[in-house]
């Protein structure tokens, strides 16, 4: 909207001049991205509904989020339930959590929405920002929301296997049982207990938290 008052701490005459030798602070504003009297180009790139001017960065204005985000647009879509632009490849292959993008990074609590980092989607469907799904990485695999599995773990539970095999408990412990609930499936099962971990019967999956003491199998005493 177009407004008559001279803005606060307009500069005077031995401040300098902003833009271009037409722009008076005392004029009537009217937002564009070029001074209709000699063209000069106020910025390469101009949103008309955000009014927003930036050197260009293939910037594209996404209507559903309300706002305009770093291109090129053609590598990103809009979730209409996860209510947020992602990459073209997570397109039919992401797990959709209505209006996520509204909850702020479990990492570093700040707005997902509106950064200008990109958001990583867990498999488990909630969001990150790229480079707090990096740093997490350094020091676990799981979502700190709900534990599950933050990448693909199955060559490393196949690992763990081995190690599971090649390190036998003590006599004493041999025949110990433990109920155990699964993080990525959600699955509950009764297994032999291991130090190195406790593998689900249902997934084969080693992210499993005990959910019981420890018992002796009543058929191997």
């Amino acid at each position: 909207m177009a407004a008559s008052a001279r803005e606060d701490g307009a500069r005077g005459p031995k401040q300098g001049r902003r833009g271009c030798e037409h722009y008076d602070r005392g004029c009537l504003l009217k937002a564009q991205q070029t001074c209709e009297e000699c063209s000069t180009l106020f910025g390469e790139y101009y949103c008309s509904i955000c009014h927003l001017f930036d050197k260009d960065k293939k910037q594209y204005h996404c209507e559903n989020c309300g706002i305009c985000r770093i291109g090129p647009k053609e590598d990103f879509f809009h979730c209409v339930k996860c209510n947020l632009c992602l990459a073209m490849n997570l397109q039919g292959k992401h797990k959709c959590i209505e209006n996520v993008s509204r909850q702020n990074c479990p990492i570093c609590l700040e707005d997902i929405h509106t950064s200008r980092v990109v958001a990583h989607v867990l498999p488990c469907g909630h969001l990150l920002h790229r480079t707090c799904y990096e740093e997490m990485l350094k020091e676990g695999y799981r979502c700190p929301l709900c534990m599950h599995s933050a990448l693909d773990m199955t060559r490393y539970w196949r690992q763990l296997d081995d190690e599971v095999a090649q390190t036998p408990m003590p006599s004493e412990y041999q025949n110990m049982t433990v109920d155990i609930l699964c993080n990525d499936c959600n699955g509950r099962s009764t297994v032999q207990f291991h130090i190195l971990g406790m593998k689900c019967n249902i997934c084969e999956s080693y992210n499993t938290a005990q959910a019981g003491g420890c018992r002796i199998s009543l058929d191997q005493q």
